[in-house]
């Protein structure tokens, strides 16, 4: 893809309820990028139910080429019907890229998705149709970088609403907030967070629905490789030092032991810093041209844990509140990246020989993979590599 896609999203739950009654479902990869927000008709677990399964088989079949018509019908004969009202019923947004730019955006019942490039909030040029009873909306549109799409749930709108006056913003409003309070230079989880943060307080904290804000932001390909642990045969430690020198975007090293093969195959030295900024992280190391240097486990650790709580706030703001090695390590990924290479060496460190720690490399691999795994469900695109 010429461009890739900056993804976040984010929900309030109603106030009283534990689950959530809407629902993202996304994909991200090279070729394509799918993306579906469902809202279940109510709320609490059945409304969950409901925009789970429309959620999810939208995404599936969506990302296997199938038509609208297909998922429409998929969905409509798959939901359960409510034993009250006797329907199934879930709305819908619906966003597939293709590997050539071209957006295909579908909605049904759910509020129409904002879409800005520049300062412009764009007007789309829909199509309206019946498919199975239910009236669709749908469009395509060629992306260009720094374009947004921000698809949100009907508590979106209803934020604001008094239970007096019967008042809330309406879209023309959130519009025009979006291009007052956010611009091209955002990244998809800071708009988010923004409408999100400003519905939590029209609802006073206290939301009367169920809102969700997903947010997709065309960026060029920022990418970050992250070396850590040596190879097994140590005559491919100048290979692969080689290929991290020649990717493209940050170079993050991870591990004593790796820093100091990166440093002996670069002819530099390798300095360790000598400043505590948390006890229980290990400083932060210097290589000439290197970006980021850090100790091994622990420091991995510590980051998938902040990567982790990212998946569940709302606010991300901790991020630039300290300045220890995971902190930093942390922030390369999550907001300077969307395309990140992990090389990875299986040999176990031979200092932890010595020491009889052995078990180095399996806490490695283990933390390394977990790490992968959060960095995805976030909106990355992540490829990994053994040695």
């Amino acid at each position: 893809m010429k461009y890739y896609m900056d993804f976040a999203y984010g929900s309030l739950i109603k106030h009283g309820e534990e689950l959530c009654g809407d629902m993202v479902e996304f994909f991200n990869d090279e070729n394509q990028f799918v993306a579906v927000l469902s809202d279940g008709m109510g709320s609490g677990v059945k409304a969950n139910i409901l925009a789970t399964l429309t959620a999810k088989i939208g995404l599936t079949m969506l990302k296997e080429g199938m038509r609208i018509e297909e998922v429409v019908e998929t969905v409509s004969q798959t939901l359960p019907v409510c034993s009250q009202n006797k329907v199934a019923y879930s709305t819908f947004t619906m966003v597939k890229v293709a590997k050539d730019g071209f957006a295909y955006i579908v909605e049904f019942d759910n509020p129409t998705v904002f879409f800005m490039r520049g300062e412009e909030m764009l007007r789309l040029d829909w199509n309206e149709r019946i498919i199975n009873n239910k009236k669709i909306r749908e469009c395509k549109i060629q992306l260009k970088e720094r374009d947004r799409i921000v698809m949100v749930s009907d508590g979106v709108e209803f934020a604001g609403a008094r239970p007096t006056l019967n008042y809330s913003w309406q879209w023309k409003d959130i519009a025009k907030h979006l291009l007052k309070f956010t611009n091209e230079n955002m990244n998809a989880k800071t708009i988010t967070n923004n409408l999100l943060g400003v519905c939590n307080q029209l609802y006073y904290f206290e939301p009367a629905d169920d809102t969700t804000v997903a947010t997709i932001k065309v960026s060029s390909d920022s990418k970050a490789v992250l070396f850590s642990g040596p190879p097994i045969n140590k005559k491919m430690d100048k290979e692969v030092v080689h290929k991290m020198m020649g990717s493209a975007g940050k170079k993050i090293v991870c591990g004593g032991t790796t820093a100091n093969i990166v440093a002996r195959e670069l002819n530099v030295e390798y300095k360790s810093s000598t400043e505590i900024i948390d006890e229980d992280i290990p400083p932060i190391g210097y290589i000439e041209g290197i970006d980021l240097v850090t100790e091994g486990v622990l420091t991995l650790r510590k980051s998938c844990e902040i990567l982790k709580k990212l998946l569940t706030t709302n606010d991300d703001s901790f991020l630039h509140k300290k300045k220890d090695a995971a902190t930093l390590l942390s922030r390369i990924l999550y907001e300077d990246c969307i395309h990140i290479k992990m090389i990875i060496g299986r040999c176990i460190n031979p200092e932890n020989l010595i020491t009889d720690n052995s078990d180095d490399l399996s806490a490695r691999l283990y933390v390394l993979n977990e790490m992968k795994n959060v960095l995805v469900k976030l909106g990355k695109i992540v490829e990994v590599e053994y040695y």
